[in-house]
């Protein structure tokens, strides 16, 4: 009886530790320092850091910016706090790429429908081909809100606040490039990011 329960807590261990080590590792790419990971656009005037918080604010002339990581990345997770600050805001995280057949996932209010879709995805060429679920009673318009965003082959999955919103396939999408966050042109406005994530799957 002592070594089957021996060797059914043995058994125990190992598929926990299995467990534990299929579990895909975040990697920090902002540290509140500096934009390393990510490749500054010339002139920049819409990105900085203060503290552990990056501000993306809108030009004069409302040009708007896309912030890339330098790496590019095919299965991925990204995650990342955000808070909304002055204006109407429109940003969001590019999925691989800025390239027409590939989703971005909305953070704010979407220019087209003139109101908030956060963690929806919007396709160029398609609009807003399916909703994320439950927004308006996880969103929090005054504090900071966690998004993780998922792209395995065609499939696209996000979750606000922990909970799962929106599962989405779209077959037409590239399967690989760069991760952007967007300050959207024509807007005057500000967002905060902070621990920004990225797991490759």
């Amino acid at each position: 009886m002592r070594q089957l329960l021996v060797v059914f807590i043995s058994f125990i261990g190992l598929t926990l530790s299995y467990a534990q080590d299929d579990t895909p590792k975040m990697e920090t790419v902002f540290n509140g320092e500096n934009l390393d990971y990510w490749a500054v656009p010339e002139n920049n005037i819409w990105w900085s850091t203060e503290g552990d918080v990056l501000w993306a604010k809108s030009d004069p002339d409302k040009v708007g910016s896309i912030l890339w990581t330098k790496a590019v990345y095919k299965d991925f997770v990204v995650q990342m706090d955000f808070k909304f600050g002055a204006g109407t805001v429109d940003s969001g995280i590019f999925m691989r790429g800025d390239d027409q057949k590939n989703p971005q996932i909305q953070i704010g209010q979407s220019g087209s429908l003139k109101r908030d879709m956060t963690a929806s995805p919007y396709v160029p060429q398609l609009g807003y081909p399916v909703e994320a679920e439950g927004i308006k009673s996880l969103l929090k318009m005054d504090d900071w809100n966690t998004i993780k965003a998922e792209a395995i082959g065609n499939s696209y999955k996000v979750w606000l606040n922990g909970v799962e919103v929106m599962n989405y396939t779209h077959t037409e999408a590239n399967l690989s490039g760069p991760i952007g966050i967007q300050l959207h042109p024509g807007k005057d406005m500000s967002i905060q990011f902070r621990q920004i994530l990225i797991a490759r799957l």
